[in-house]
């Protein structure tokens, strides 16, 4: 497992497309939707004719979070939904990483959103202790 000031993750015994399933099953499982999902490798070799290992950025929402934090502040949209990255390495791992919606909203510097971030993050971890 590793982690940044903002991100937190872990390896997965898997192949890239298998780890996509697992990822959103698990998201699934803890009431997430994916609202978008970003294909970062396709986007590279079409826009600038780069080569690079599957790279891929699913937008993960809750809703009922993600409503109480709407009402809250309306500007925390900007700050939604939360990005769940799946990427390969170099020695050909997947590895998924889940951005900290705890350090993330905590910018915001409201209790209240600081509350649904913690909450937030609990079930994100879960998603990614399920995997």
């Amino acid at each position: 497992m590793s982690s940044t000031n903002y991100t937190f993750g872990k390896n997965l015994n898997t192949d890239f497309d298998q780890a996509i399933d697992l990822v959103k099953q698990a998201l699934a499982d803890e009431g997430f939707g994916v609202l978008t999902e970003i294909d970062v490798a396709a986007t590279m070799k079409k826009k600038l004719d780069l080569e690079m290992k599957p790279y891929r950025i699913l937008g993960a929402c809750n809703p009922n979070f993600a409503h109480q934090a709407i009402e809250v502040n309306p500007s925390i949209g900007s700050l939604l939904p939360c990005n769940v990255v799946v990427r390969t390495n170099e020695d050909d791992s997947v590895y998924v990483e889940f951005m900290d919606p705890e350090s993330v909203l905590g910018i915001v510097n409201n209790p209240d959103i600081t509350k649904v971030g913690t909450e937030v993050k609990t079930k994100l971890e879960r998603v990614m202790n399920a995997l």
